[in-house]
């Protein structure tokens, strides 16, 4: 009789029905499923979110990238930092050829126009300063790239210099960058390179990073382990 009715606890007139019991022992299985989805679609989400958000290690190495970048021996490379460009034609004076570099960032410049007029304007100025034979700064091209550049003048496009672009630009690149690479304009700024925004601090704390010694953890990636570690203990 007792064990249909009601379970005594203690002094308490309290009591529990099997119905009751039932009830609760046949809701927990599908509270301990909920619970599971739930901690598995957060789980999921923290994953997309840590894969998605940057690490601190690989914004620093994109900051020691951007820093070193100057060091590779590449023409392409050295001229798409302002800074490489001054030491460079520094350089190329020394050589007496800066107007290798000044042509080849004026057709940079000169690529950059949209509207005819614009163009038109430009081009005959380049071609004055650079091409002809009186040209005050004339660059060493062939005859036939001279013409071409003489007859697109009537209507210039974007591209009408791209060609001597080209030949000049493979000029500095065989000739004076190679000599460039050995000097001590580069070698100056290569150690500027090193220096500017600690990048021996960032380097240190990359080497760091790996072993875990100085490093804090990303939260992120706390987060991500211990969810880890609760999914699997489930």
């Amino acid at each position: 009789m007792q064990t249909e009715t009601c379970l005594h606890i203690t002094q308490g007139r309290s009591c529990y029905s099997h119905s009751t019991m039932n009830g609760l022992c046949s809701t927990a299985p599908l509270d301990l499923h909920n619970t599971q989805r739930i901690r598995h679609t957060a789980w999921k989400s923290r994953i997309h979110d840590f894969m998605q958000s940057p690490l601190p290690w690989r914004k620093i190495y994109r900051q020691a990238t951007n820093e070193t970048s100057l060091l590779g021996e590449s023409l392409e490379t050295l001229l798409s930092h302002k800074r490489g460009q001054i030491v460079f034609r520094d350089f190329l004076k020394s050589e007496f050829c800066e107007e290798n570099l000044d042509f080849w960032l004026a057709c940079q410049e000169y690529k950059t126009h949209e509207s005819p007029e614009k163009l038109r304007w430009r081009a005959e100025n380049i071609y004055e300063e650079f091409i002809t034979a009186e040209s005050p700064k004339q660059v060493n091209l062939d005859f036939s790239t001279r013409d071409a550049i003489s007859r697109s003048l009537q209507q210039p496009t974007a591209s009408c210099f791209v060609a001597a672009q080209k030949k000049v630009y493979s000029l500095m690149e065989n000739g004076s960058f190679q000599r460039f690479i050995h000097s001590e304009q580069y070698k100056v700024l290569s150690d500027a390179a090193l220096k500017q925004k600690g990048l021996r601090k960032h380097r240190k704390a990359l080497k760091t990073k790996s072993t875990g010694d100085l490093l804090q953890p990303d939260s992120k990636a706390i987060l991500l382990q211990r969810d880890l570690h609760l999914w699997h203990g489930d």
